[in-house]
């Protein structure tokens, strides 16, 4: 009898064990968990592929900045010679969002955002409104590639509205893309990816540079892209796209990355998964994403509120903001 009261007891504790283990998968969620998503809501442009989308509020209006390229263009590639840089504007973040302007389109073929301007993301520094973004001429390549060399530059004005000052020469002279950016009390800090999806983490004492490398390769794993870069108490954060599945097993997922210095000694943080390729909606249909990349998040009062990610449908793309349902407070130490 004690023999099998002891069976039991193991059988219990192991239970027990199993049990305590499984708010650890949910925790992976835990931080980003999200409500569900308004039918009429976010960034779409009849005509347009629709990509990116970065927020920021001026006022009682919410702006944002995001890609788009013309339909008779291809999707994805079609941005590489085609893409603009558009303002939209709602009376809160989850929108639907209505066309405003174009803030960085074509210009004068001698600069080098020419022809096009792509990954935008705003950030007011001191009193200057700062969108850092890709461009490209129409025609320097990359070596040996028949794809044009796309670059990390920014514009800046003193009001969302413009006008914009754009930089006659590019932030960084060299294969660059997926600009994150955190303007971290003394110091700019600049994270980027290559063509080759190799991740370097730039820094200076200005947000206008110069820039210097100081990781040369912040994720030599795998292939991570589309970040987004912030501060909490505890340290540095990277929301970024799991981009062939190495960190989270899951291909194009978002996943969370930590650094307590910001520059090097990145891991998985305990909460690693942001957001997978369902969204779910108020209706209680969940769209499954073709592709859903692009994370950018909109922090209020010191607290991450909304996911932006850029979404491809069946033959549509556009930017679709997500609320948490617990405002992430980056005064505490998560």
């Amino acid at each position: 009898m004690e023999t099998l009261q002891i069976m039991i007891k193991k059988i219990v504790l192991q239970l027990l064990l199993l049990l305590n283990t499984l708010p650890l998968v949910h925790a992976q969620h835990a931080s980003f968990e999200f409500e569900d998503v308004p039918l009429n809501s976010g960034f779409r442009m009849e005509g347009y592929w629709v990509w990116g989308g970065s927020l920021i509020q001026v006022d009682s209006l919410y702006h944002l900045f995001a890609s788009r390229w013309p339909k008779h263009a291809q999707f994805p590639d079609g941005y590489r010679n085609n893409s603009e840089i558009v303002r939209a504007t709602a009376d809160n973040p989850m929108g639907p969002f209505t066309f405003e302007e174009v803030v960085i389109g074509e210009r004068d073929s001698s600069f080098w955002d020419s022809n096009m301007a792509h990954n935008p993301t705003i950030h007011k520094i001191g009193d200057e409104y700062v969108l850092f973004y890709i461009g490209s001429d129409f025609t320097t390549k990359l070596q040996d590639s028949d794809f044009l060399l796309r670059r990390v530059g920014f514009a800046k004005s003193k009001s969302v509205h413009g006008p914009w000052e754009r930089l006659e020469y590019p932030l960084i002279n060299y294969e660059s893309n997926n600009p994150a950016f955190l303007m971290d009390d003394d110091r700019a800090l600049l994270v980027f990816r290559d063509e080759k999806l190799q991740t370097y983490m730039v820094q200076a004492t200005e947000y206008n540079g110069p820039y210097s490398i100081v990781n040369e390769n912040l994720w030599p794993d795998c292939k991570i892209e589309d970040f987004y870069l912030y501060k909490s108490k505890k340290g540095y954060h990277i929301i970024c796209e799991d981009n062939v599945g190495g960190i989270s097993g899951h291909t194009r997922w978002g996943v969370h990355l930590f650094s307590e210095n910001g520059i090097n000694n990145w891991l998985k943080y305990s909460d690693l998964i942001v957001y997978d390729h369902d969204i779910r909606f108020e209706n209680d249909s969940i769209l499954k994403c073709i592709r859903r990349e692009r994370p950018q998040l909109y922090i209020e009062n010191n607290k991450i509120t909304y996911l932006f990610t850029s979404v491809l449908g069946k033959e549509i793309s556009w930017c679709q903001p997500v609320k948490l349902k617990n405002p992430i407070e980056l005064n505490h130490n998560k």
